[in-house]
């Protein structure tokens, strides 16, 4: 059970959507046992394995309050709220309520706002690029909506509370379902730094084919999020585009 304590939002909404296939956002009151069940399954317990005890457990861990009889529906911001950490409630929120599904995009407008590419930009940017980001979707927002987003991820993401926001922590807001931007750590502490780590991530990928299962998948990422200009290959300017780097 102790792996339950590392579900984020993106397992939280992948066991949801199995069950509120309309996704008209609730479920079934007496759907539960069968998601705590479906949960445990997905968290790597054998079907066999799962008791009416685990069932029984998750029920009095989660939802120590509710009476089932109360309502015949319950909502996902409630089960969310329940069951997921403060950030990760809120970024499973976020990703329902907006779904942004296009890193070449978020990128594209990212080096709009972090012109030095430090990988990181304000608080003050972060509001404008919120709603860049919206509007490249074709998404409205409201200006109270737009101060609660800004507000809520400096909160969430800020660790150090220098008034600035990392990257690789505003890329989880991307409902991908292989986030591409999250797959880079780029902890360097320099430019110079970063732009050698991206020197040698193009260097070790630059090769005639690439085999493996693994490595397959990461090659249809990159063709799906990088080949900006859609001629079947990725250029290195594109790459680092993706990467949030400035190569000159």
């Amino acid at each position: 059970m102790d792996t339950l304590d590392r579900l984020d939002a993106a397992g939280f909404l992948q066991i949801w959507q199995h069950f509120d296939v309309d996704d008209n956002g609730y479920i079934e009151v007496k759907q539960l046992d069968a998601f705590f069940q479906h949960m445990l399954e997905k968290r790597g317990m054998k079907r066999e394995e799962v008791t009416k005890e685990n069932i029984r457990s998750l029920r009095e861990r989660f939802m120590p309050a509710h009476d089932p009889a109360d309502a015949a529906r319950l909502q996902i911001e409630e089960l969310a709220t329940m069951m997921l950490p403060d950030e990760e409630n809120f970024l499973l929120l976020f990703r329902r309520e907006t779904p942004l599904d296009n890193s070449v995009e978020f990128m594209r407008i990212w080096r709009n706002y972090d012109t030095d590419s430090s990988g990181y930009i304000s608080d003050i940017e972060l509001k404008g690029f919120l709603q860049d980001l919206f509007l490249q979707h074709r998404k409205s927002i409201t200006a109270g909506k737009l101060e609660e987003y800004t507000d809520t991820m400096m909160k969430m993401f800020d660790k150090n509370k220098d008034g600035r926001l990392d990257l690789n922590d505003l890329a989880r807001i991307l409902s991908l379902k292989e986030n591409f931007l999250l797959k880079f750590k780029m902890d360097a502490c320099s430019q110079e730094d970063r732009k050698r780590d991206f020197e040698k991530i193009f260097a070790h990928y630059d090769v005639p084919s690439i085999s493996g299962t693994d490595l397959d998948k990461f090659r249809k990422a990159l063709m799906g999020h990088c080949d900006i200009n859609g001629d079947g290959k990725i250029q290195k300017n594109e790459l680092a585009l993706c990467l949030g780097l400035k190569l000159s």
